[in-house]
């Protein structure tokens, strides 16, 4: 049996508002200031469905003055960032809303973090993490409010973000527990507009937060209870979601797996999964980083599959999602590909974002300087040349 520790530090200290609807009681909860710059993407989906209208009339009923920066991408960067910090010390705001998904609010965590401290983004990125310099800020972050309009990340409810260098290649992240949200609004209402292939791409990405948090040597009491439920959840209602993005209940459950998932990474760690994704879309921004993820996932988990670090729970996953009677470890696999094409992302190529194979070794040199802390989480030590063949079986 795998082992799972019975110990374990948890610390969830966001108010979350769940629930159909739950954006119009936002005016009702005490604000933490008076001046918010609120955060949004570059693309038009915020003001054209209407959200950030209702956002900033939430604001307005609760007292506080607003500013709107929309110089977030799909794969957040520095640019993005000082761009944003520029925004909030010129405004003056004492707060930052971030109204999005998973790249506005990581891309606010780290505008939070820099505007009141000197220096550059990448300073403050922790040491051994690529280039990171590993500096302890001086001041407090900004205090934030999350609303998220995906169901992918878990960012609403965790302390750390991501961020993508273009000038060194490197998609590092920066964490501090004063970046959880003080409040979080995860409303299936803001759901409903995501076209169905985004939807399949979050969810997958929620439930590969679980999943590499469930077989990490990490993993703990806590966690598990977590990680179990979000995965069920997932496998059931994702398909739904991706079919009818307007039924509310397959939403509902998909975005409660999806917090669930981002409370289980802050109890638990991810592994290596995450870290070579991280480098596929540091090289090729285009990349969704819920498609790198299902481009690599069979192969990936197929690998420890083989090695049997935790044949247990690997069987208890495939039961978890649809499998009742599994009593083999490679019915995950069956498992995950059957989700997969329920989802209609089981054909994705890296082709198609420019991916050559000649590029694995850089990836695979990447993924360990600097996201290898994740891979000190695997049961099972990968090489260079497995992390190299895991890339190569999943190309096409």
């Amino acid at each position: 049996m795998a082992q799972t520790k019975l110990a374990y530090e948890q610390y969830l200290p966001t108010k979350v508002l769940f629930g159909a609807g739950q954006l119009n009681n936002l005016h009702k909860q005490a604000m933490p200031g008076k001046k918010a710059l609120v955060i949004i993407s570059n693309g038009k989906s915020t003001r054209a469905n209407g959200y950030l209208d209702r956002t900033l009339e939430q604001l307005e009923k609760a007292g506080v003055k607003t500013v709107v920066y929309d110089g977030v991408a799909a794969n957040p960067t520095v640019q993005n960032v000082d761009g944003g910090v520029e925004s909030a010390r010129e405004f003056g705001a004492d707060f930052l809303v971030a109204l999005g998904g998973g790249s506005v609010m990581d891309c606010t965590k780290a505008i939070a973090l820099l505007s009141p401290n000197e220096g550059k983004l990448w300073d403050y990125v922790p040491a051994g993490v690529g280039s990171g310099k590993g500096k302890t800020p001086g001041h407090a972050p900004l205090p934030l409010v999350a609303i998220t309009t995906t169901a992918g990340t878990g960012s609403e409810v965790d302390y750390s973000g991501v961020i993508t260098n273009e000038a060194t290649n490197e998609k590092g992240f920066i964490g501090d527990v004063r970046l959880f949200p003080v409040i979080s609004v995860v409303d299936p209402e803001l759901m409903q507009s995501v076209p169905p292939k985004f939807t399949a791409y979050q969810g997958f990405d929620a439930l590969f937060h679980s999943v590499e948090s469930y077989i990490s040597n990490a993993a703990n009491i806590d966690s598990d209870m977590r990680a179990r439920e979000a995965i069920r959840n997932i496998a059931e209602f994702l398909p739904r979601a991706v079919q009818n993005g307007k039924g509310l209940e397959a939403r509902a459950h998909v975005a409660f797996a999806n917090t669930l998932s981002g409370e289980v990474m802050t109890i638990s760690m991810t592994t290596s999964e995450h870290s070579m994704e991280h480098a596929l879309s540091a090289y090729h921004p285009a990349l969704p980083h819920g498609a790198g993820l299902i481009m690599i996932s069979k192969a990936y988990f197929s690998f420890f599959v083989r090695k049997h670090v935790c044949d247990d729970r690997f069987i208890d996953m495939a039961r978890l999602m649809g499998k009742p009677m599994a009593d083999r470890p490679e019915e995950f696999i069956d498992a995950l590909v059957s989700l997969q094409k329920a989802c209609g992302v089981e054909n994705l190529k890296m082709s198609d974002y420019g991916i050559k194979p000649e590029e694995f070794p850089t990836f695979a040199k990447n993924a360990r300087e600097v996201m290898g802390i994740l891979f000190n989480f695997d049961r099972y030590d990968l090489a260079p040349e497995d992390v190299v063949a895991i890339y190569k079986e999943s190309y096409k």
